[in-house]
Formats: structure tokens, C-alpha cells, sequence
């Protein structure tokens, strides 16, 4: 509600006190004139008075309910995140790990390619060994 943010709360409590002395004023002061003639107007000013500072009172707890569940979902982002920040080196390691272990499988078998397969190379026939080094090649890791 911007009438929240653009005035300060105490000016609804000091409104709903005013329609409550206002009501107050017209029944315990009935002998004074000014009061008396007027005492319609300055009940039902009064009346709206105590139900705009009710209202507002409420819309004022309310915003600081939910000020207070947001504070208390971004502690739990703040700690979420911290824990995302952990898994995430956690996961990079294996990441590190998994390219290593490529890469090492991947240099053996090119080592054992260069030295096996080059014996067949004149003859231009698969080999046995050629077709058993590219189906250890497709295998996943261990």
C-alpha cells in the first residue's frame, strides 16, 4: 500500500486517537454549544476517523508480517546459495576427474592404435585388433 510507505505509522494511530477522542468529546461534553450543534457531523467524521485508523493499523501489521516471512526466505536463500556455492566445487572436482580419466583412456588408445594397428597398415584389411581397440574406445569409463 503506498500510503504506507509515504507516511510514517504513527500518523494512523494518531488518526484512529482522534476519531476515538472525537466520538469520546461528543457524548461526555454535550453542554458545550459549539460541540452540541455540531455533534452529527463530528461523530460520523469520527467514526470514519476510527475506521480509516483500524484499517490502516491492519494494512500495518500486515506489511510487517510479510516483511518479516520475506527476511525470513532470504536467510534461507542466503543459506541455500552458500550450500549451492559447496556443491558446486564438489561438482567441478568429478567434472576434473571425468576429463582426466578421457583423457588418459583416450591417450592409451591412441598409443595402442600407433602401435598395433601400423603393422596392418600396407594390407588394407580391418583387423581383428583394429575393430576390438575402437569397440574399448566406445566403452564408457570404469
Amino acid at each position: 500500500m503506498w500510503l504506507l510507505n509515504w507516511l510514517p505509522n504513527w500518523i494512523f494511530y494518531g488518526v484512529f486517537l482522534v476519531g476515538l477522542l472525537g466520538l469520546l468529546v461528543t457524548y461526555v461534553m454535550k453542554f458545550i454549544p459549539f460541540v452540541y450543534m455540531y455533534r452529527t457531523p463530528i461523530q460520523a467524521a469520527a467514526v470514519v476517523a476510527i475506521s480509516f485508523g483500524t484499517y490502516m493499523a491492519g494494512a500495518i501489521s500486515n506489511e510487517e508480517s510479510w516483511l518479516a516471512k520475506v527476511a525470513e526466505v532470504e536467510s534461507k536463500v542466503k543459506d541455500v546459495e552458500i550450500q549451492s556455492i559447496k556443491e558446486n566445487v564438489k561438482i567441478q572436482t568429478k567434472v576434473v576427474e571425468k576429463i582426466q580419466i578421457v583423457q588418459q583412456r583416450g591417450d592409451d588408445i591412441i598409443k595402442y592404435v600407433d602401435r598395433e594397428i601400423v603393422k596392418y597398415d600396407s594390407q588394407c584389411v580391418i583387423p581383428k585388433e583394429f575393430v576390438e581397440a575402437h569397440n574399448r574406445a566406445a566403452e564408457a569409463p570404469k
